[in-house]
């Protein structure tokens, strides 16, 4: 009874070689604890690992009680295997923290040329609107100009007009001061 604490259970281990039928037996109750623990069929999945680790043990306990040679070697590949499963854990975990680094870095890097190009864009605007002013300017400057030039032009225009009316009027004069007088 599991409530009854004073009581201690214990699995014996049976030293009988397996049969074919402990094998099937074996098989169905992996696929059974697959199903239920709901072991993941491809890819990384612990559940998966683990109750293979188990079965690959009861198998290496049946072959042991035939051929402990065999058994003992057995054991060694699967510790090999063990280890070496270990070993692209760890490559695994270290790949997945650089990529996740090179991730990192690759946004803030994006982060940065985005500022930047938010920057740029922004004295590109600054420089068209100087671009403007500066135009709007020198336009405006011609225009002035222009019309200075138009104002010394009639002014000089005057000039030259009230030069030769004077003269003309100095000449008639001096005409009819030399002139003879009839």
């Amino acid at each position: 009874d599991p409530n009854n604490s004073d009581l201690l259970y214990c699995q014996r281990i049976s030293s009988t070689p397996a049969t074919r039928l402990d094998v099937i037996n074996l098989q169905e109750q992996l696929d059974m604890r697959l199903q239920q623990r709901q072991a993941r069929e491809t890819g990384i999945c612990p559940v998966r690992r683990e109750l293979f680790s188990q079965c690959f043990d009861e198998l290496i306990r049946q072959v042991a009680i035939n051929c402990a040679e065999r058994g003992l070697l057995l054991l060694r590949v699967r510790d090999e295997l063990q280890m070496t499963l270990r070993a692209y854990q760890t490559l695994y975990e270290s790949s997945v923290a650089f990529g996740m680094r090179k991730a990192l870095m690759a946004e803030q890097g994006k982060s940065e040329l985005e500022r930047k190009l938010v920057q740029l864009e922004e004295d590109k605007r600054d420089l068209e609107r100087q671009l403007k002013e500066t135009k709007a300017n020198a336009e405006a400057a011609e225009k002035k100009l222009n019309e200075q030039r138009q104002v010394e032009e009639k002014k000089h225009m005057e000039e030259i007009n009230f030069l030769k009316k004077t003269n003309q009027q100095l000449k008639a004069q001096l005409e009819g001061l030399i002139a003879p007088k009839k």
